[in-house]
């Protein structure tokens, strides 16, 4: 009886001690090869779509460097406003009207472009406000009315109007821009 209790004893810690651990082991890495297959399967996909996003990425540098022409030149934004407030000078040389006051703005960070926005007012009659708000649509820089503000310029002139309008350009990252929003992330 005692032989046959040492038996089981020992056949029951070799199970526990010794069968188990191996039996959990192999379940163990059964699962840890199962994944591993997995994310190789996934870098595989990864490795495979590499030409056609190399490709895309040429494709939007391109598109990229072509719309850069229509953005303000300058190094820093205040240049940029000084180029916008000589385009819309042209512009609005152009037509009979009268520019009546000029501002710069702040220049505000949008995603990665600077805007650069001037608010200015101009009177004259209804076609050549009509005139000049047109040449500003089709202009060759990428510009947009961020506010309009239309009135009579006199009660007794229905036909002369005043204009007050914010025209913003755009200004790429510089140097300078990408070095004053790395001091400001680093506090």
């Amino acid at each position: 009886m005692v032989g046959l209790g040492v038996i089981a004893a020992v056949a029951l810690g070799g199970y526990v001690y010794l069968v188990e651990p191996l039996v959990q082991r192999s379940r163990d890495a059964d699962s840890l090869a199962q994944a591993r297959e997995a994310t190789l399967e996934r870098r595989r996909l990864l490795v495979a779509e590499r030409p056609r996003l190399t490709d895309e990425l040429q494709a939007v540098t391109r598109q990229l460097d072509s719309d850069a022409v229509r953005l303000l030149r300058g190094p820093t934004a205040p240049l940029a406003a000084s180029e916008l407030q000589n385009f819309l000078k042209d512009v609005t040389a152009g037509g009979s009207v009268e520019v009546r006051s000029e501002r710069v703005l702040p220049a505000v960070d949008r995603e990665g472009l600077q805007e650069v926005p001037i608010e200015m007012t101009i009177g004259g009659s209804i076609r050549d406000t009509v005139a000049v708000l047109s040449r500003l649509e089709r202009a060759d820089r990428l510009l947009t009315i961020k506010d309009l503000k239309i009135r009579v310029a006199a009660s007794d002139q229905p036909r002369d109007l005043v204009v007050t309008l914010t025209v913003a350009g755009y200004l790429p990252p510089g140097p300078a821009a990408a070095a004053t929003s790395s001091s400001k992330e680093g506090n």
